[in-house]
């Protein structure tokens, strides 16, 4: 399963973290994050809890830039 989330981050280095951090989740198939879009598109793990996933997502991606924003709705 794929979704799309919205972000707010301020710099593209730190959209490569924030993807970088994100593929080591467990549950995550592969993460693509576009700062020119301001967009994370993630793959989950067939039969991953997708919402405890994006929760331990924003966790990560928060650890290394915490001023970014992940909007899971």
């Amino acid at each position: 399963m794929k979704k799309t989330y919205k972000i707010d981050v301020d710099c593209a280095n730190c959209a490569n973290m924030m993807e970088d951090a994100s593929k080591k989740v467990a549950g995550v198939k592969d993460c693509v994050v576009n700062f020119m879009t301001l967009k994370m598109n993630v793959e989950f793990e067939e039969g991953a809890d997708v919402k405890a996933v994006m929760a331990d997502v924003v966790k990560a991606c928060k650890k290394v830039e915490p001023d970014c924003e992940v909007f899971v709705k």
